[in-house]
């Protein structure tokens, strides 16, 4: 027959055992507790592995990850860095406050991905100036001293549009004012800023922005055409465009990204009135400013590039999402484009009347849920980035399956 184990009440043994039982014990409770705190410090120190993964036949090298404070499980983002596993260093990242509340809501970095490639990056605690600096090449500003210009800017190109005072002065007949939502490219051919330095120049009488003294010049009209981006709403055969923007909101400027927001006024489309405000974004790297407009009152819209002389070729790519006008620009040529998700882009047209201004080649875009994205912006042929139509419509069909096949983000665990 079993029978229990029986121990003596430990208070009945003598002084040598219970010597040794208590020293068994007191062993037993530290390794126990060493064993806890092992478990313990094994959970805090697993790292957050980020797995980046292209799954496209293309080198990836100007596309940009986004990471919030939720994904990687951090409360504080100005104490986290980025690893590169394979080469060990820190990559250049930027943080970002999306709702100007005070609090970084995200963080940003550009890592290079080779063709059906992947890299991982970890995680890490970085100390006060750890993190490597870049110089602040995408670059957004209102520009006051110049009738409420809202400027932007990357390493590749740059862009306007026109403020509440420029309206006001064409309303009140004063000379230098300018009435249009439709966007302006400057013609930038240095990687440097030039914003600033042109403004300074321009209102100094130093020199004019007009003219090109070897880092480009702004000749590129606009008047009430779309410029490069505008939209306009369709109705019969008739276009309607907004006015100037009212509000304005510088979101970020970086090494990475510069995005702002602006607002209009509602305005008028043959009875329909239409809301607009919309978040605009430029990376390093890239020829094109994403657009992401917030639209009441409309079911599609339509995104525009002004023709200037007629004397271009307009082109498009259905399949791609893409509508293009490579056009002769002075002593060179200028390529012009949007470009938007293939579910998002329905086709694209080409508007031809003799009044000034208002000859666009159109994209018809699809607004969802009240919002619509698209992509705008343009390559210069004398920038040296792209030496014919060909060369630039080979960038539109790469940008687009890029934007059809974003880089794949895991994070572990």
């Amino acid at each position: 027959m079993w029978m229990e184990a029986y121990w003596p009440p430990l208070e009945n043994q003598p002084m040598k055992i219970k010597k040794a039982v208590m020293k068994s014990l007191y062993k037993l409770a530290l390794f126990s507790a060493l064993a806890m705190l092992s478990v313990s410090c094994s959970e805090k120190e697993t790292p957050t592995i980020i797995t980046v993964k292209n799954v496209l036949d293309q080198d990836r090298t100007t596309e940009t990850v986004e990471l919030t404070k939720d994904m990687i499980k951090v409360e504080d983002l100005s104490t986290v860095g980025i690893k590169n596993k394979e080469t060990n260093t820190l990559e250049i990242v930027q943080t970002v406050d999306n709702d100007g509340d005070g609090a970084m809501d995200m963080i940003l970095f550009q890592p290079k991905i080779a063709a059906k490639g992947e890299s991982k990056f970890e995680v890490v605690t970085v100390a006060p100036g750890e993190n490597p600096t870049a110089e602040v090449l995408c670059y957004s500003r209102f520009v006051p001293e110049r009738t409420d210009d809202y400027t932007w800017e990357n390493n590749k190109v740059a862009f306007r549009v026109y403020g509440p005072t420029a309206q006001k002065m064409i309303e009140d007949k004063v000379p230098g004012g300018t009435l249009s939502s439709g966007v302006d490219a400057w013609l930038k051919r240095v990687e440097y800023p030039i914003i600033d330095k042109w403004y300074k120049e321009e209102l100094s009488g130093l020199s004019s922005y007009h003219k090109d003294t070897g880092e480009g010049l702004d000749d590129f009209h606009v008047g009430a055409s779309r410029g490069v981006g505008g939209i306009a709403a369709k109705v019969d055969t008739i276009y309607y465009y907004s006015k100037n923007y009212t509000k304005w909101r510088t979101i970020t400027t970086g090494p990475i990204r510069t995005s702002f927001y602006l607002e209009y006024a509602a305005w008028d489309a043959n009875g329909q009135t239409i809301k607009e405000s919309r978040v605009i974004s430029l990376d390093l790297g890239q020829n094109l400013s994403k657009f992401n407009i917030t639209l009441e009152g409309v079911d599609d819209i339509y995104a525009g590039l002004t023709l200037h002389e007629k004397d271009g070729e307009v082109s498009g790519n259905t399949e791609k999402g893409w509508v293009s006008y490579w056009q002769p620009h002075g002593d060179s040529e200028l390529g012009t484009a949007i470009l938007a998700p293939t579910d998002t882009f329905i086709g694209f047209e080409k508007y031809d009347v003799e009044t000034k201004d208002l000859s666009n080649a159109y994209a018809h875009l699809k607004v969802e849920n009240k919002e619509v994205t698209y992509y705008a912006g343009f390559g210069w042929k004398k920038s040296g980035q792209f030496n014919n139509k060909q060369e630039w419509e080979q960038y539109l069909n790469a940008f687009s399956e890029q934007i059809q096949n974003p880089l794949e983000v895991s994070i572990t665990p």
